[in-house]
């Protein structure tokens, strides 16, 4: 079963009403991917818990992982729905001038030596 028959609007809206989860899919939705490092630098955070949030995300379907090397990249999942894509962009569009969304952002662009997939071996 794809992903746009299984994700239904209170699944989703579950899954944006947790703050950390918020801040994820605001910053992933910014970007291509971001590996779990750029993620934990981004929010500040300690990296079980932001792990333990993006497992939460995979499960709801809102975004699917990689594994290069030894590292994990996230991204928005490319299968969403048309209409939960956009409730996703919409909310992470609201909250993108707001603290703590606009402070992830700039923490995450000013984070040193972020990794790219060319480093991996």
């Amino acid at each position: 079963m794809s992903l746009q028959t299984n994700l239904k609007p209170t699944k989703l809206f579950a899954c944006l009403s947790e703050g950390t989860r918020l801040r994820l899919l605001a910053l992933l939705s910014g970007d291509d991917e971001l590996c779990v490092c750029e993620l934990v630098h981004a929010l500040a955070d300690i990296q079980p818990k932001v792990s333990r949030h993006l497992a939460m995300l995979r499960q709801c379907g809102l975004v699917t992982d990689d594994r290069a090397g030894t590292r994990v990249y996230y991204r928005l999942a490319a299968r969403l729905p048309p209409w939960a894509d956009r409730v996703v962009r919409l909310a992470a569009a609201a909250v993108a001038d707001e603290a703590p969304y606009r402070d992830d952002r700039a923490r995450l662009a000013a984070m040193p030596n972020r990794p790219t997939r060319s480093q991996v071996a």
